[in-house]
């Protein structure tokens, strides 16, 4: 071999592994950059989860986000700090083709549009958006115009000119740490929002609609978790995308054991002229690929606050509890001209589906809490994250863990 052939593999060989070590420290990068979750800690939760235990493990479906934070100090109405965003869910991508749907509001001082067609229709027929309680206007009317843009729509048979939605859009209030009053949601962010929606992992915590938002007086926000479900030989995915913006400190539990009670300092630290009360919310999307109908996705969406109660929610006056749930199963259901046959699980085998509904909200709230960060927001209001050590240390006090 020449001198020049042995210089030339030498320095490919140089090339190779410094490319190899390279991308070796990009995928480590991104591994340890990603926050903790639930299980991270050792909390021991029920349940076999999806391969992302998250709600993308349902087949087909995408979420996006939208997150806004900017400016500090001093409220001005307008200009900001800003702490806010929008999520968005679509039950089958991008494609139209509405999904069999349900929901429930265990109390009711919040809003998710669209409820009434879905009660009527028994149909969820575009994206979901969750927001800040000010921005849900905007948003709707944003998602509307994307659907007609984007043809995301079946015209009329006999009115093929005629457009209409009635698009579901929820909100829980972000106004301790934002600038909620100023209106800082655009269209142009509800659209990032959908055409950003993907499959995948989902993040969590300081994101989306749940940018600004506060748990059990910890910092709050997006949580996500999944469910695998046997039932007669055929194995079903559950998966829960919570906001979480609820609850009291005194409340919060996790495995059983009393935390909110047990961690007393790091309280929000808030204007000294402003006293605070609890006024939470929370919004829970439940998809699945089991085949189920209208009806029994309501029934889905009235297990949800069983999983809120294990964390401790109650469903305070101050609160919106609003939870929608849909299946991907029987694709082609809405078709408005021909008939259509359509399966269901049996409701004396949907109990497996409830459990898991309980399972994975509760997962989701867990996950929403242990991802979110500490912020600062408007007039220098802080809330605090969740202390992971010293939730460590309380489940192994109270012998949960070893």
């Amino acid at each position: 071999m020449s001198l020049y052939c042995i210089i030339y593999t030498f320095k490919n060989f140089i090339m190779r592994r410094l490319i190899l070590t390279l991308i070796f420290q990009f995928v480590l990068t991104i591994v340890y950059s990603q926050n903790n979750r639930a299980r991270d800690l050792g909390i021991p939760l029920d349940g076999k989860t999806g391969k992302l235990n998250a709600i993308t493990d349902v087949k087909g479906l995408e979420v996006g986000h939208t997150t806004l934070i900017s400016g500090e100090g001093e409220l001005i109405v307008g200009e900001g700090p800003v702490r806010t965003g929008v999520t968005t869910i679509f039950p089958r991508g991008k494609q139209y083709d509405p999904v069999f749907a349900g929901w429930y509001s265990l109390n009711g001082n919040g809003e998710m549009t669209g409820t009434t067609w879905v009660e009527e229709s028994g149909f969820l027929e575009g994206p979901i958006a969750i927001t800040n309680t000010h921005s849900v206007g905007i948003v709707r009317d944003a998602v509307i115009e994307w659907e007609f843009k984007n043809n995301h729509f079946d015209p009329l048979p006999d009115e093929p000119d005629v457009f209409w939605a009635l698009p579901v859009v929820a909100e829980t209030y972000d106004g301790d740490l934002n600038d909620i009053n100023g209106f800082h949601v655009k269209k142009e962010h509800v659209f990032a929002a959908l055409e950003n929606a993907k499959s995948g992992p989902v993040a969590e915590g300081n994101v989306g609609g749940g940018t600004g938002m506060i748990c059990h007086q910890f910092k709050g926000g997006i949580g996500t978790s999944s469910r695998e479900i046997m039932i007669n030989n055929t194995t079903y995915t559950l998966g829960v995308l919570v906001q979480a913006n609820y609850g009291t400190r005194e409340s919060l539990t996790i495995a059983g054991v009393p935390v909110g009670k047990e961690i007393s300092d790091r309280q929000i630290l808030l204007d000294p002229l402003k006293h605070r009360e609890e006024r939470g919310s929370i919004i829970v999307i439940v998809a699945t690929d089991a085949p189920l109908l209208p009806h029994q996705l309501k029934r889905l969406a009235r297990r949800v606050p069983i999983g809120i109660s294990r964390v401790g929610g109650y469903g305070g006056n101050g609160s919106g509890d609003i939870f929608i749930a849909f299946s991907t199963a029987n694709s082609g259901a809405a078709n408005r001209e021909n008939a259509q046959q359509v399966s269901m699980i049996p409701n004396d085998q949907m109990s497996a589906l409830f459990l898991a509904t309980a399972q994975a909200t509760e997962e989701s709230i867990l996950n929403a809490l242990v991802a979110a960060e500490t912020m600062v927001g408007k007039n220098n209001t802080t809330v605090y994250e969740l202390p992971e050590d010293e939730v460590v240390e309380l489940l192994k006090k109270y012998g949960r863990i070893k």
